[in-house]
């Protein structure tokens, strides 16, 4: 692992902006009337998920970092529930479906990770 000096360097801030870029890719297609609910919803909640890691990186103290990495794995469950329905709304097909729940997925260990070794690098300091 290289030397981490800035948010960008973090995995998963690297893989929540792609997946971020995935989720404007895919919501694009959504119906003109979804523009100021569902695909602005799912965008908000994509984009804060990698937003929130970029913002705790700097905080100081071991609660405000981890309050971030909450927001952020909030936020993944929001669009989680959003990809729910927008499959039930066939805006989106099965396959569509899986591959962004398995990135949401991976997205979730990642978050889970960077918090056990936040704690874990507090604890040892």
């Amino acid at each position: 692992m290289g030397i981490i000096i800035s948010f960008k360097d973090l995995i998963v801030w690297q893989k929540s902006h792609a997946f971020v870029l995935e989720i404007y890719r895919i919501s694009s297609a959504f119906p003109k009337e979804e523009t100021y609910a569902l695909t602005s919803q799912l965008r908000r909640a994509a984009v804060s998920i990698p937003a929130n890691i970029a913002e705790g990186f700097t905080k100081k103290t071991l609660p405000n970092k981890l309050n971030y990495i909450s927001h952020s794995e909030g936020s993944l469950q929001e669009v989680i529930y959003y990809l729910i329905l927008a499959k039930d709304l066939n805006y989106i097909n099965n396959i569509i479906f899986e591959s962004t729940l398995n990135s949401c997925e991976e997205i979730g260990k990642l978050l889970n990770g960077y918090n056990k070794t936040i704690k874990n690098y507090h604890q040892n300091k």
